[in-house]
Order: structure tokens, then sequence, then C-alpha cells
């Protein structure tokens, strides 16, 4: 009876299976990375997708998704000094290990000024800072700049950064245009469509680009 009754979950499970794999495809980004516990909701209940991101944000987020703090650099007792961090910011740890690990830099005299908006040149290079820079040789990152209009504004700093985004497909370009529109703010459903897009990587990497693709 305890197998007939044991079968018999199993054979309801499968049934489900399929339900479930299809509730899972048509979460959307804001959806899939709350429910990953790599973004959150503000207190009132709503993510509020175009609100610009701040740079005190965008450390939040890259540690997380990217366990930054595990990294050996993160891991150096130091303090570093931010004179417009104090230890008590909420995002104070965050920043130290961003500094720490190199993934972020500060500013002038130490600063890092965290409600400071990022465009998305800055937060898409810097995210494919922390996922790993593709050593694309430079007529590779120029085939892949050509395919976007707009290319042309992107910082020369980040572009070897951006070509690795572009091409893992971080980037949430214009729909109509192909627009990266890499100078304008990055918003939170911006990064939303970053971080799905890097959780879909997990589940189904790319290959890795060779020096002569």
């Amino acid at each position: 009876m305890k197998r007939f009754a044991s079968l018999l979950s199993v054979t309801m499970l499968l049934q489900f299976l399929p339900a479930i794999a299809q509730a899972q495809e048509t979460l959307d980004p804001i959806q899939q990375v709350v429910a990953a516990g790599l973004m959150t909701n503000f207190q009132d209940g709503n993510f509020y997708p175009e609100k610009p991101l701040s740079r005190a944000e965008l450390a939040t987020i890259l540690v997380k998704t990217f366990k930054l703090d595990k990294r050996a650099s993160a891991q150096k007792e130091t303090v570093l000094e931010v004179p417009d961090v104090p230890s008590s910011h909420w995002a104070s740890n965050d920043i130290q290990v961003v500094l720490k690990t190199g993934i972020m830099n500060g500013y002038r005299d130490g600063m890092f000024f965290p409600n400071q908006r990022v465009s998305r040149a800055e937060a898409f290079a810097i995210f494919a800072q922390a996922h790993g820079v593709f050593q694309f040789p430079d007529e590779n990152v120029a085939a892949i700049m050509d395919k976007y209009p707009d290319s042309a504004t992107i910082p020369a700093w980040a572009k070897k950064s951006m070509a690795t985004a572009l091409y893992e497909g971080f980037v949430n370009t214009d729909a109509a245009t192909n627009r990266i529109n890499p100078l304008n703010p990055m918003t939170r459903a911006d990064m939303a469509y970053a971080l799905s897009q890097y959780l879909e990587r997990q589940q189904r990497p790319a290959s890795v680009p060779s020096a002569e693709s």
C-alpha cells in the first residue's frame, strides 16, 4: 500500500511539473530577481521600476549577486576611509567590499557618492566587471558595437566591459531601434533585466568566446 501511495505521489508530481515550469517561465524579470532575493521592493510593497539606481544600491546588488564578500580581496581587515559613507550608512559594508575588490572605485578625496545616479554604461560595465570581462580583441569589440547605432556614445573606458555585457545578453536595448542609450540613467527595471539574464545564464551557460570568435 505504501509503495502504491509513493508511486501515486510521483505520478501526480510529474503531472504538475509542466505547470510549474510554465509558471517559472512566465515570471517577469522583476518577479525573478525579487524571488531570488537580489533586489527587494520598497516598504510600501512597490518596486518602482523606473526609479534611477544609485551607486549604493548598485554596490549592494553586486555583492549579493556575485558573492563579492567571499573573494580574497574582500577579506582584508583594513577599513577604507570613505568620508561620505560612515559606518552607520545602510550600505557601508557592501561599499567597503566593492572598493576592496576593485569592482567599483571612489572619486576625489576618497568620496564614493553613494546617492549618485549611475548611467546605463557605468552600471552595465561595472556589472560585467563583477561577472568577469571577456578579453575580446579590439576587432571583436568593434564588431559587437557595430550592431548598435548609438554605441559611439559609450565612454571609451567602458567599451570592453560593455562588449561582454552585450555578448551575454545583460543589456536591454530599445526594441524598435536597437539603441543602447548608454548615457541614460540606469533604472531599477534595467538592473532587474540584467539580473534575470544572469540567472538564466546560470541555468544555460553561453559558450565562452575565444580570441578568434
